[in-house]
Order: structure tokens, then C-alpha cells, then sequence
């Protein structure tokens, strides 16, 4: 198969700017491309922060104003590997404080719509016209009009986006859609109308040639009502070119063998290496440094959607029962209050801390005894494939990636790797922990459940070829 040449297009690109897994995804992806010989860029935003991080830019083509905004186009290479990086450099648009997404005080910017809206029309210019490519490869609602920008100029190249989390649409009003420079069809309910406004995600999901999302399972979920965000519809229509691509893990990063941030490092034959950690993530959090108490641990955002409010009812029964606890994330404020206040109620045995750590949440997933996840949906999920490689053994809710990576325990079942539940509730995510309780005490079952997901491989290698498989496959299409 000839070599190809794909552009990534998404808002977030890890080690630069990051606020979850999307940015792992296109970071790792592209160097796991490029080592299958495909040519692979990656164009991102340039908010300061990526500005600062990616070391010398240099100019990369002409590129024409976007709503009267003046644009520049600079080119480096992504820290830590080789995978080229393209910046789209509009301070009116990018210098600001804030996440990616939103002010400091926590609302939208009023004029997302023009900052990403240019993120998808530079897309488009540098694979049609800048650096010719293959495959235009478009990451989330943020990058969705950048197929719409192709298929406004007719582009001889494919496209695919994919879908990290269907729940966020980047939903904008009518009269915004003026501003964009796309055809006034476009805004049809064949096109990118939603319920009066229009949508960044229906854009990318009606425009891309192919449409993937992150596991095999959330493919098939999204195209229910449940699942569907209200365009079950559109991706039953367009069931043929969804397809289901799980998500990966960078196992140089991820790996208790060589881990840097760890006590101790070990691996699937030095299992009893392992506990050091977890004294010392006992004494790091306050809780008492006993070996028979079974250690949960969650590195989270706190929202509604990752199931953690059933935490906080199945939680004080598993403590009383001489579990513990260790939390890292922060979110929505009631939930980092109400963790807090538990953690007050059991001091000995809970321990909270907000916000975000790198390091931390390494040493989290490797001195814990089980890493929890009781998300509502999931559309892949890295937590759980960070716990499989350090034998800290998931909970999770069967849904989406959660239910593609994790098999839960069962008398006679040899070959579990972790324990798991149905019901979005209190009471079935609190059987779930009762039962890991209860075969945390027969060490030889436990001793096989570690062995198990430690033998699990999520590497990007298979990712990378399916993709590769895809992009063939609807270039092929195209030009028949």
C-alpha cells in the first residue's frame, strides 16, 4: 500500500494544550501513523500556551483573512517525536486566557463559532491547496466544518471525522452562520441544521466521507435515542461509514516497568513490587497504611456523565466495610464539595484532591488496588486502559469503551480483568465494589485478575492500521 499523506485537524494537541483525551488521541495517533510510513501533520489552534510549548514556528504559506481577521500560518515539529505540527496563528481569535473553550469565568466565548470555524477552513486550505493530502482526518465538534469547508470547494481529497463524545455539539445561532463564508444551502436540515440553530458536530457527521468514533460499542450506541444526542437519525442514515476504532495507549508513558513518577517500578512477574506504591499513595493521601484495606482510586472530571454522584451513595457502605478512597479531578462544583465533605466524614480512609496532577494521577492508578469508573456513557475511556497495564483492576459500568476493554469477574470466568455493572445506580455500582471486597480477600483469584489485565495490549498499532484501512478504502470510494 502506497504511503499517505493525512492532516489531523483538531483543538487540542498533548503536550501542549490539553483538557482531556482528545489530545492524547491526536497526538499519539499521528506518530503511530508515521511509524506505518504514512507522511502525517497535525494543525492546531494557537492559543499562547501551544505557542510557548512548541519551541521555533516558522512561517508555512499564505492564507487568506477569515471574517476581515488577519491569519498566519507557522509550522514546528510536536515535542517528543517527529510528527509535524501546523499552527493557525490569529491572535484576535487565540490570545486568550481560559481553557480552549471557555473565559476564566467559565462561559462560551461568543464567537467560538469564528474560532473554530477557522480552525475547519484552514483545515481545508492547507490539505486542498498548502500541502496536498490524502486524507483530511477531522477530531470532534471543534474541527466538524472543516468537511464542510471541503465540500463547499469541491476538494479531491477524503475525509473522515471522528467522534470523541457526541454529547458536546458546539450548537450556534442562526444568524452566526452568515459570518462563516459557506454556501446559505448548507444551512438545511441536510446540511447542518439542528432544531432552528446549527451544529459543528452535524457538519462533520454530514459532510466527512467517513465517520468513526473511539470503540466498537459507542458506534453502536450513538445511533439509539439514549446515546444519540438527537442525531440517532443522521448516524442510523449513515450506519454504513460509521465505524468503531478503539481508542489506544502510549505505553511508553503508561508503564509501571519504567515509570518514573512511581515509588517502585514493576511489571506482570514482579507483582509484589507493587505495594510500595501503594504505601506510599496511603501516606501521600493521609490514609492509614494498612495492606488489607482495599484501595479505590478515581482520576476524573467530576461530572454527571462519568457516574460519580453514585460514587458518593455507594461509597460510605464500602468504607465502613474497611475500604478506602483516593480521588483526583475537579468539575462541577457540587460534586468537588460533596466529595470533600466525605472525606471529612472519613478522614482515615478518604482523601480528595482537586484539580490535576500528571504525576499524581500516575501514581494514583499505579497504588491503588482498583480504578474506578462508573461513567453513565463512555464513549472509549483511557482510565481503564491505564489500570489493565498497572494491575490495578477497573470497575466499570458496562457502556461504550468501558464494556470493549474490561471483562468483568465471575465465578468461572478465567479470563476477567476487572469487575463491572449494569444498572446506573447506587446499588448496582455498590455490589460491584462488595464483590471486589470480597475476592480482594482470596489473593491467589486477586493475584490472577492483576496477571490478566497486565496481559492486555491496547497499543495504537491496530488503530493506526484500521484507520489506515478506512482512509484506503473511502479514497477508493471517491474515485470510483
Amino acid at each position: 500500500m502506497a504511503a499517505l499523506r493525512v492532516l489531523h485537524v483538531a483543538a487540542e494537541v498533548a503536550p501542549l494544550i490539553k483538557t482531556g483525551g482528545l489530545a492524547d488521541v491526536v497526538s499519539v495517533l499521528p506518530a503511530a501513523q508515521r511509524a506505518l510510513g504514512d507522511d502525517v501533520r497535525v494543525l492546531v489552534p494557537g492559543y499562547p500556551a501551544v505557542r510557548e510549548a512548541a519551541g521555533a514556528l516558522e512561517p508555512f504559506g499564505e492564507v487568506p483573512p477569515y471574517a476581515g481577521r488577519g491569519v498566519r500560518l507557522l509550522q514546528g515539529t510536536l515535542p517528543g517525536g517527529d510528527v509535524p505540527l501546523l499552527v493557525v496563528h490569529c491572535p484576535e481569535l487565540f490570545d486568550r486566557p481560559g481553557n480552549p473553550y471557555l473565559a476564566p469565568q467559565g462561559g462560551e466565548w461568543p464567537d467560538n463559532h469564528l474560532r473554530f470555524g477557522l480552525l475547519g477552513r484552514i483545515g481545508r486550505d492547507v490539505a486542498q491547496y498548502l500541502w496536498p493530502a490524502d486524507v483530511l482526518h477531522a477530531h470532534d465538534w471543534h474541527a466538524g466544518l472543516a468537511a464542510a469547508y471541503c465540500r463547499a470547494s469541491e476538494a479531491p481529497l477524503a475525509t473522515c471525522f471522528t467522534i470523541h463524545n457526541l454529547a458536546y455539539h458546539g450548537l450556534f445561532r442562526p444568524q452566526q452562520f452568515a459570518e462563516l463564508g459557506l454556501p446559505a444551502g448548507f444551512f438545511a436540515v441536510e446540511g447542518l441544521e439542528f432544531h432552528g440553530n446549527w451544529s459543528f458536530m452535524k457538519a462533520g457527521l454530514h459532510f466527512s466521507d467517513t465517520l468513526s468514533t473511539v470503540s466498537p460499542t459507542y458506534a453502536r450506541e450513538i445511533q439509539h435515542p439514549e446515546f444519540g444526542a438527537g442525531l440517532d437519525g443522521l448516524l442510523r442514515h449513515r450506519s454504513a461509514d460509521l465505524h468503531g476504532v478503539l481508542n489506544g495507549v502510549d505505553y511508553a508513558i503508561w508503564n509501571p516497568a519504567t515509570d518514573k513518577a512511581l515509588s517502585a517500578n514493576y511489571d506482570r512477574e514482579r507483582l509484589t513490587r507493587k505495594a510500595p506504591n501503594k504505601r506510599a499513595l496511603q501516606r501521600e493521601f493521609g490514609l492509614d497504611e494498612s495492606p488489607s484495606a482495599l484501595l479505590f482510586g478515581v482520576v476524573s472530571r467530576l461530572t454527571s456523565q462519568k457516574g460519580l454522584d453514585l460514587a458518593l451513595d455507594a461509597l460510605p457502605g464500602a468504607l465502613g466495610k474497611g475500604a478506602q478512597f483516593a480521588l483526583l479531578g475537579s468539575g462541577e462544583r457540587r460534586l468537588e464539595q460533596l466529595f470533600t465533605r466525605l472525606a471529612g466524614q472519613f478522614p482515615d480512609a478518604c482523601a480528595v484532591r482537586l484539580g490535576f496532577d500528571e504525576a499524581l494521577a500516575h501514581r494514583i492508578i499505579a497504588g491503588a488496588d482498583v480504578i474506578l469508573v462508573p461513567s453513565r456513557f463512555e464513549p472509549c475511556g483511557l482510565t481503564q486502559l491505564y489500570g489493565l497495564r498497572y494491575g490495578t483492576l477497573p470497575l466499570v459500568r458496562r457502556t461504550g469503551g468501558l464494556e470493549d476493554t474490561v471483562r468483568g469477574y465471575a465465578p468461572g470466568v478465567d479470563d476477567a480483568t476487572g469487575f463491572d455493572f449494569q444498572m446506573v445506580s447506587a446499588r448496582a455500582l455498590a455490589r460491584a465494589m462488595g464483590q471486589a471486597l470480597s475476592v480482594y480477600r482470596e489473593p491467589a483469584t486477586w493475584r490472577r485478575l492483576m496477571r490478566n489485565a497486565m496481559a492486555q495490549d491496547f497499543g495504537w498499532d491496530s488503530a493506526a492500521r484500521r484507520y489506515r484501512e478506512l482512509y484506503q478504502t473511502t479514497i477508493e470510494r471517491r474515485n470510483r
